[in-house]
């Protein structure tokens, strides 16, 4: 069985993009790892060539004004690296720049991709996540997050990554089939030192409709991120990944709060009533298609 990582990435050491953590992440998965560097005006990619030269492809890549609406240029930049994957191998596994995989789910996920290899009608696998907010200690407790994604696909040229990348679909419009993992990824992307945070912010606001003005006021003083303006989190009592502690240790801002003081909207109570009742989740978004043996 072959396994190839990708990912692509822009302007990681200004944005203080965890990519280098996110793609050690997946590295004991992955026979080689393709990332689509971006026109970056920062050294991100030398810090993508020091991660492990004899694994680590890099392309290089000029993102396309032309689709800064709805983020289409995230979806253009992962199709770049999904395609120059080559035939031979059977899995792909796609990260992004401030997601990582905790070394704990290794086993299971190479297991997973093993029992399926030779079914063709598991179009990828479907994982859990945790959005980490302001800090390495709280995650995101609203419906707004979403829950659930796709982060490892057949080597099917006709799957392609949909709307923003956040997702996959194939052929004309078509759901993928998948199995999914007891496991998690880490999203840290809303876990920046608060000046850094605003500019990504602003920076992004720019490639979705509204622009930078859309982001305006999340800003706090000195140009700050203002982490406060959050509906509902709760506390982390679990371990990070390991290639995430130095970053950990390094942290050089402080974010405290208080669960108890969540504002969960009627909707988010709602759903964790329905929740509690029948041990299902409704009304969440699916982009994807459970496989039923």
């Amino acid at each position: 069985m072959k396994v190839t990582g990708f990912s692509f990435i822009k302007n990681a050491v200004i944005y203080q993009y965890p990519v280098k953590e996110a793609l050690e992440s997946i590295l004991p998965l992955c026979d080689e790892i393709i990332v689509v560097a971006g026109d970056s005006q920062d050294a991100t990619r030398e810090l993508l060539a020091s991660v492990d030269p004899q694994k680590i492809k890099i392309i290089d890549s000029v993102w396309d004004e032309k689709l800064r609406d709805g983020g289409r240029v995230l979806a253009a930049e992962t199709n770049k690296a999904f395609q120059a994957i080559a035939g031979d191998s059977d899995w792909c596994i796609y990260i992004q720049g401030d997601e990582v995989l905790h070394e704990k789910y290794h086993a299971e996920i190479r297991s997973a991709m093993e029992l399926y290899k030779e079914n063709p009608e598991v179009d990828g696998f479907l994982f859990n996540y945790l959005h980490f907010y302001g800090s390495f200690d709280f995650v995101g407790a609203s419906s707004h997050w979403y829950r659930k994604e796709i982060r490892i696909i057949r080597n099917n040229k006709k799957i392609y990554s949909y709307r923003d990348a956040q997702g996959f679909r194939k052929n004309e419009n078509e759901k993928l089939t998948v199995v999914p993992l007891n496991a998690y990824i880490y999203h840290y992307g809303w876990v920046r030192e608060p000046g850094a945070m605003q500019a990504k912010t602003s920076n992004f606001g720019t490639y979705w409709n509204g622009g930078e003005e859309a982001v305006e006021n999340m800003k706090g003083p000195e140009d700050a991120f203002d982490y406060m303006q959050i509906d509902a989190l709760k506390k982390f009592n679990g371990t990070h990944p390991s290639v995430m502690q130095e970053r950990i240790k390094n942290m050089n801002w402080q974010f405290n709060y208080d669960p108890s003081f969540n504002h969960l909207k009627m909707k988010d109570h709602f759903k964790n009533v329905l929740e509690k009742i029948t041990g299902k989740r409704f009304f969440d978004y699916r982009n994807y298609k459970i496989y039923k043996k």
